[in-house]
């Protein structure tokens, strides 16, 4: 009965030694750590409030940057701009003419000018009084600061006409500024990957229309050891793999650079298996892949595979 048990154990010992053998030989040493793809996605925003009378968005539509998409209803801030013009063509209207204002009191001016130098003969000739020529400066000091006080007060008054005008026109370019935000465009060129609203709906300010992510290059965010940082650094060109199609086979490998290395370590995301599992603390790393193919998508699994010496 001993010999039986020794001989079972001496089996299940060599089973499991095999079992380690391969498992060990199963381990891919080209791979430097693993990750998911990620893109570019922006959140597509309303600007402004209104009913959406076109819409053309769909989830998986390409859109190209600056192309217009939608439209919200713009008639009542078109009104209000119109409202605002006319206001300040009225504003206008009102300030005052200063030449045509102070032209009456600078004739008067001109006519007591004219009396004095009259006056003034007269006086030489001792047929006048010293008493008129008095009177007539009086008179013309007087009206020379009527003219300058009326003269300031036109201008005070066209400096407020003025400033009612631009702040008319920049209500008018507000509302302007309105009008164009209206016009939905997309932001980056890229793949609808939610849409949220339909043409008919209302949109609000600030709630979101759809998003859009840029599919023509991803980032592969992967997990390395910190054993393994001195193998790569930000710039380097690298490979990446992923898994091949269905029917496929194999894999494929895709050029690749380095775009960015996380300047602190993190404990192993439970979705990401590296190289060595036992080391508790990983670094991430970005990679830019071309995704000219199209066969990249988000959140596919790739491998970021260790840099071979040349």
């Amino acid at each position: 009965m001993m010999m039986k048990k020794e001989i079972r154990y001496s089996s299940l010992t060599l089973t499991l030694l095999l079992l380690l053998c391969v498992s060990c030989g199963r381990e891919d040493k080209s791979v430097l750590g693993t990750g998911s793809f990620e893109a570019t996605e922006v959140l597509v925003s309303g600007e402004v409030s209104g009913k959406l009378i076109r819409w053309d968005v769909a989830e998986g539509d390409r859109l190209q940057e600056g192309a217009e998409v939608g439209l919200v209803d713009t008639i009542q801030l078109a009104l209000k701009r119109e409202a605002l013009r006319h206001s300040g063509a009225g504003v206008a209207v009102s300030s005052p003419d200063v030449a045509t204002q102070i032209a009456p009191l600078e004739a008067k001016l001109s006519d007591l000018r004219s009396q004095r130098e009259r006056v003034k003969r007269l006086l030489d000739a001792d047929v006048a009084t010293k008493k008129q020529l008095d009177d007539l400066d009086a008179g013309i000091a007087q009206l020379e600061g009527q003219i300058e006080a009326t003269k300031a007060t036109l201008s005070n008054s066209r400096g407020q006409v003025s400033a009612q005008r631009s702040a008319i026109d920049v209500q008018v370019e507000q509302v302007s500024d309105m009008i164009r935000r209206s016009v939905i465009t997309a932001p980056i060129t890229g793949i609808v990957t939610a849409n949220y609203v339909h043409r008919g709906e209302l949109a609000a300010a600030g709630h979101p229309l759809f998003r859009i992510a840029n599919m023509d290059e991803m980032i592969l965010r992967a997990y390395i050891t910190g054993e393994d940082l001195g193998l790569i650094r930000v710039g380097e060109s690298v490979k990446v793999r992923v898994d091949g199609a269905t029917g496929e086979g194999g894999s494929r490998t895709y050029d690749g650079t380095i775009s960015w290395i996380s300047p602190k370590a993190e404990f192993t995301p439970k979705s990401v298996q590296t190289r060595d599992d036992r080391a508790g603390l990983v670094y991430a790393v970005k990679v830019r892949v071309p995704n000219e193919d199209g066969y990249l998508k988000i959140s596919m699994y790739g491998e970021l595979l260790r840099p071979t010496a040349e």
